[in-house]
């Protein structure tokens, strides 16, 4: 049996668009999501977040949930994206799928609108976010979650390939979702690093992120389960890595060893060079530390044949757990539709850093790409996700 892991199905929702047809839109033509907060209930309209465009309401319209019930903002974003992975992937149901979902926001704008004495209570805790997108479809065998911040989607992704590798699944939907909240901006507000302006990843001139929300997942299964069933490859996830160099509760090493090594070991796993890499979405959040970090990084593996890198949160913010997913189905699009997205907000290189693409543009022989997500704690995951042919 191959157990090459192959991406059947995805599905996508972020501040540039509802679902991949939307979002490869935005991307070709740099659309950036960016605005004051609509449905986030914050004081601080002044800070550009990165919001689906979409209402609770709205959302519970689509998916067929009476408006009356009671769901959290980060499970109606991952229902969404899940209904259209697996309209994508075609019927999965009779293989009981595992679901893998990242998250460290979860339900927490619900437990805001709750008295104090109730907001530890159980049943909303981060897991039951991820419990109720799968009670909604009804057919997943297995909910695991994820929760090591901004690497949470992107450690789903690699624990579902290597449950298809092992043979432990048939087929696996992982991915993450993540919703904005008042804890979640204030808390990164009181690290300091959020930008009163659109952010500009890599920029010499770049102040911090701005936040954003959104969900995407993908179905894994082997190429040869796909195939069997009828199903289309729409892209494989032949590498990933994850280290954690546990350099500061928040910043990222100076030297970016964490990021260094989990690219070093998605290249390994995939049986692949750093000159096979024709393109790099960067984590790229636009806080000093970061980009810093992440470009000493890049230049220690490329060296001087450094591949094209772009970090797309200029244009949907930073989407914390969600972000690895969610720039994972970003690489499947460029792959699929012949380009590289662009590194909005960008003009000017700082000393040191790598000069990333400004715009979108044609991508020429790509084949295979690096998407990376690092999470606090020094947590840092690399994918490497294939063209299929």
């Amino acid at each position: 049996m191959s157990q090459r892991v192959c991406i059947s199905g995805f599905g996508v929702v972020s501040a540039i668009g509802v679902g991949w047809g939307e979002t490869l839109l935005s991307l070709k033509e740099g659309r950036r999501g960016l605005a004051s907060a609509r449905y986030l209930p914050t004081v601080h309209k002044e800070l550009p977040l990165g919001e689906v465009k979409r209402s609770n309401e709205e959302m519970k319209a689509l998916l067929g949930i009476p408006e009356s019930q009671v769901v959290p903002r980060t499970s109606l974003l991952g229902m969404l994206a899940v209904q259209e992975a697996l309209e994508q992937a075609g019927d999965v149901s009779s293989f009981r799928p595992a679901f893998i979902s990242g998250t460290t926001v979860g339900c927490m704008d619900i437990t805001e609108q709750l008295p104090q004495d109730k907001r530890n209570h159980e049943e909303w805790d981060c897991g039951a976010s991820s419990q109720i997108i799968a009670n909604h479809f009804g057919f997943f065998s297995d909910v695991i979650t994820p929760s090591t911040a901004c690497s949470s989607a992107a450690n789903a992704l690699m624990l579902g390939a290597r449950l298809i590798r092992a043979g432990r699944c048939d087929v696996v939907v992982a991915g993450g979702s993540e919703c904005l909240t008042l804890l979640h901006l204030n808390g990164f507000r009181s690290l300091m690093i959020v930008d009163g302006e659109p952010c500009r990843p890599f920029d010499a001139t770049r102040a911090g992120l701005n936040l954003g929300e959104g969900a995407a997942y993908v179905v894994l299964e082997s190429e040869e389960h796909a195939l069997s069933r009828g199903a289309q490859p729409q892209a494989y996830l032949d590498g990933w890595g994850n280290a954690c160099d546990a350099h500061h509760q928040t910043a990222s090493s100076p030297d970016g060893e964490g990021a260094f090594l989990a690219m070093t070991q998605a290249l390994r796993v995939a049986g692949l060079q750093p000159a096979d890499i024709g393109y790099i979405n960067a984590h790229g959040t636009g806080t000093p530390n970061n980009d810093e970090s992440e470009s000493h990084a890049l230049q220690r593996l490329f060296g001087a044949q450094l591949p094209s890198v772009s970090s797309t949160k200029g244009l949907t913010g930073h989407t914390t757990s969600a972000s690895g997913s969610i720039e994972a189905v970003f690489c499947i699009l460029a792959l699929q539709n012949g380009f590289l997205p662009g590194n909005a907000g960008f003009t000017t290189p700082f000393e040191g850093g790598v000069v990333p693409i400004r715009e979108a543009v044609p991508a020429t022989g790509v084949q295979h790409v690096l998407c990376n997500a690092f999470g606090f704690g020094g947590n840092d995951t690399s994918l490497l996700i294939s063209k299929a042919q």
